[in-house]
């Protein structure tokens, strides 16, 4: 069975094209000929990573130009925040406007992501198309309030989790760059000020939605997101923003990040425009989630104003913010880890069945039938420690327990749901003539995120 498609333009439009598929050109370049038998023939990997290193640090520094400008606006008056659902209980079962949204990502998710992901991954880029034609779909609205022209009364981390969950089943690398932007909008909804909320939200409730995310991993071993080296200092004007970020979804066509900085000792968020002087974009190839084109992003002695800290207070409302976010985005990388586990189960499950060997269905084997057994219990006790700490969150319960577990379940159990649906492909897992390769790298990315997938 082939995933293959009929090859597609993936190029993008308009000013960030050149942008966008010169970042999709160096992962590329840096993947394929580090990888050759050429480079080690004649001993030229070091060099060559140097050298591609030094030159999209270099050659990159453009990358950072946004192609819309925020209008500031003043504040005054309160910030719109979305109250929580009159809920006192945990309950699985989607009602039925959750399920039409969930329904609608899913469609979407297997009918346009699914046939593009071969190609994007090889690309190293989401198609512009597939931006544009998910923000049609109106989904980051739900994350916008009302007052802003979106279409949100109350929180919905519950919902999010199950659209994260869907877009996953189609593809993790495409809906990481689709839902980033929802992300961005749930953040200052929740905790971003009044001028803030007046500045940027109403981008987001329309059909233009710009690219952005939210971005706490750095380039280091053993990150730790409460432990970030990228400082903010204070200057007469505001901060002063100085470090590298990486795993920056669709980081040459971003236009606004909201950013992890250490504050006085403890982590703080801060609302950075792409085209701000100092603010440096580079490539940065990786295993999995390839199609989401993920990036660095150097700073600089970048300079932002007083008014870039989100929700413009310093302090402990400042440590608070970026913890939630901490924790509500290791939901949404567990929400889109059900999903591709799902994406596994499926295929896995027909393919073990059609599958004859000496006779009979290879699933007929317990050396087969067992590990598909485990691989389904494993993935609901994710889906339910996930469910469950959406639901909590959506409440305004503590979650940071339901956080944690589902966080160290995607650790051990998604990683391993991967790699059993390569190993009971025998040797076609090991191609890409089938997606569960791809699936199996995208879990494996799903380990080691922060950020980005706020729900």
């Amino acid at each position: 069975m082939s995933t293959h498609t009929e090859p597609r333009d993936t190029s993008a439009v308009g000013k960030n094209a050149p942008k966008t598929n010169a970042i999709g050109a160096a992962m590329r370049f840096l993947t394929v000929l580090t990888g050759s038998d050429i480079a080690e023939r004649f001993g030229l990997r070091e060099p060559i990573n140097r050298v591609a290193y030094q030159g999209t640090k270099s050659g990159f520094q453009t990358l950072g130009a946004a192609t819309r400008a925020f209008k500031t606006v003043q504040g005054g008056g309160s910030p719109k925040r979305l109250s929580t659902p009159g809920k006192d209980y945990f309950n699985i079962a989607p009602d039925d406007e959750q399920k039409m949204i969930a329904d609608t990502a899913r469609e979407f998710s297997e009918e346009i992501l699914r046939p593009a992901a071969h190609d994007a991954d090889e690309a190293a880029t989401a198609p512009e198309e597939l931006l544009t034609r998910f923000a049609e779909l109106g989904i980051t609205t739900i994350n916008v309030p009302e007052e802003f022209d979106g279409a949100a009364s109350e929180r919905g981390v519950v919902t999010n989790g199950l659209v994260a969950e869907a877009m996953a089943y189609g593809d993790m690398g495409l809906a990481i760059p689709l839902l980033a932007p929802s992300g961005v909008a749930t953040t200052l909804t929740q905790y971003g000020s009044d001028a803030q909320q007046k500045t940027f939200l109403p981008d987001y409730a329309g059909e233009n939605v710009p690219q952005s995310s939210v971005i706490i991993a750095e380039p280091r071993a053993l990150f730790d997101a409460f432990d970030i080296k990228t400082k903010a200092t204070r200057a007469p004007s505001g901060y002063k923003l100085d470090g590298v970020k990486s795993f920056v979804p669709a980081a040459g066509s971003s236009e606004l990040f909201v950013i992890g900085a250490n504050l006085d000792g403890r982590p703080a968020l801060f609302l950075v425009e792409a085209d701000t002087e100092g603010l440096i974009v580079e490539a940065d190839p990786g295993m999995g989630v390839r199609a989401a084109g993920m990036g660095r992003v150097v700073l600089n002695n970048v300079s932002v104003p007083k008014s870039a800290l989100l929700g413009e207070e310093e302090g402990d409302a400042a440590f608070a913010a970026y913890r939630d976010v901490v924790r509500l985005s290791r939901l949404g990388w567990s929400s889109l880890a059900v999903g591709t586990s799902q994406a596994v189960l499926d295929y896995v499950v027909p393919y073990v069945n059609d599958r004859v060997a000496f006779g009979e269905p290879v699933s007929n084997r317990q050396g087969v039938a067992f590990p598909v057994a485990v691989m389904a219990t494993e993935l609901d006790a994710l889906r339910l420690v996930t469910q469950r700490g959406t639901s909590r969150a959506e409440q305004g319960l503590s979650y940071a327990r339901e956080a944690a577990l589902a966080r160290k379940l995607v650790s051990d159990k998604g990683m391993q749901i991967g790699s059993d649906g390569v190993q009971l492909l025998g040797g076609h897992g090991f191609t890409k003539e089938h997606p569960v390769e791809r699936w199996y790298r995208d879990l494996r990315a799903a380990s080691i995120g922060e950020g980005i997938v706020v729900l």
